[in-house]
């Protein structure tokens, strides 16, 4: 079982090439992000607090702020006020899951995931095969991930756009379990 530090989140990329690093328990403004949204981002560092890679939920970038060989072409959108979150694949040293959820400015507002392989490209990581797979259509712009109570596994949620009803899929060591917790509130 792979334990967290607290530190994989010190790092923020966002905005117009803004960044925040909180590694010294202060915020200590960054310039070197090279995103370009005015909405949602994601970002993810490693056990001691070094970033890993980050994205507006179309385009990844790895540690060097230069885009991952397959990392383009993701199926956020970065008018999406959550356009991705990224989490670890519990039980694993190098595959995140970049989840996805388009704008409604987008294309369908769908939630997709893919897969980042840190051991890839030298360690720089890489998008795999495993790129842009529909979980659900039509979700609105939110998308939030927690720890299972197992503390290992996570729940990732997302509403469906104009409804009460919220999906919730549960990732695992073995992956991501396609068939959600429906929940209408």
């Amino acid at each position: 079982n792979i334990q967290s530090s607290g530190n994989e989140g010190n790092i923020w990329y966002f905005g117009y090439g803004a960044g925040l690093d909180f590694n010294s328990g202060s915020p200590v403004p960054l310039t070197n992000g090279q995103l370009n949204t005015l909405e949602g981002c994601a970002s993810i560092s490693d056990y001691n607090g070094d970033i890993l890679f980050y994205t507006d939920g179309s385009v990844v970038y790895n540690k060097n702020h230069t885009i991952m060989p397959n990392g383009f072409g993701l199926l956020g959108h970065n008018s999406s006020t959550q356009s991705a979150i990224i989490v670890k694949k519990p039980g694993s040293t190098f595959i995140y899951y970049i989840f996805t959820v388009d704008g409604m400015s987008g294309n369908l507002g769908d939630l997709n995931y893919s897969e980042v392989d840190i051991s890839l490209d030298g360690g720089l990581g890489d998008v795999n095969a495993n790129k842009n797979i529909l979980l659900t259509p039509f979700t609105c712009e939110k998308i939030t991930a927690i720890k299972h109570q197992n503390s290992s596994d996570f729940w990732v949620i997302v509403r469906l756009e104009n409804s009460n009803t919220y999906h919730a899929y549960l990732l695992t060591s073995t992956g991501i379990n396609m068939i959600p917790v429906i929940t209408n509130i």
